[in-house]
């Protein structure tokens, strides 16, 4: 009796093969605007890593060279040995233009009772710019944003 069955069994019917491919399509229409939107946080997940390795490397020249300059580039972080080499931008819309990627150095300062400055720093705010270069537009990652509230939303890659 089951050898009569096993004989009789010759392959899928084919309904049992739509049902199958119906069920494969559903699942790639589901998984492949995840896979997208799981690229595109982790390209801007690695510009807000350079933008705080950046940040690290001008927090470093400052404590350095005591300096009081405004704002650093890429370039002047690198050629003063403190970025290691110039970070890759993520995706295929052109490297960083170290020229003008950049990090501003913003001084809060202690106010006295009449509403004046005083000589107190009370915080510092480090904005960053990171700007790409692709042979005719420059597209703006990041522009001028303070590291403290840097999040994907603000981290552009079109």
């Amino acid at each position: 009796m089951l050898k009569r069955i096993i004989k009789n069994e010759r392959g899928l019917t084919l309904i049992e093969l739509l049902a199958v491919i119906v069920i494969l399509g559903i699942i790639a229409a589901i998984a492949i605007p995840a896979i997208g939107a799981i690229m595109d946080n982790s390209k801007k997940d690695a510009h807000i890593a350079n933008a705080k390795q950046m940040v690290s490397a001008v927090r470093l020249a400052i404590a350095n060279d005591q300096n009081t300059k405004a704002s650093y580039t890429m370039q002047e972080l690198f050629d003063g040995g403190y970025l290691e080499n110039i970070p890759k931008s993520p995706g295929k819309k052109g490297e960083y233009d170290p020229e003008q990627s950049k990090v501003t150095v913003e001084k809060e300062m202690v106010k006295d009772n009449t509403g004046k400055n005083t000589d107190k720093v009370k915080a510092i705010h480090y904005k960053v710019s990171l700007i790409g270069k692709d042979g005719k537009d420059n597209v703006k990652y990041i522009d001028d944003v303070d590291v403290e509230q840097l999040t994907r939303d603000k981290v552009k890659l079109e």
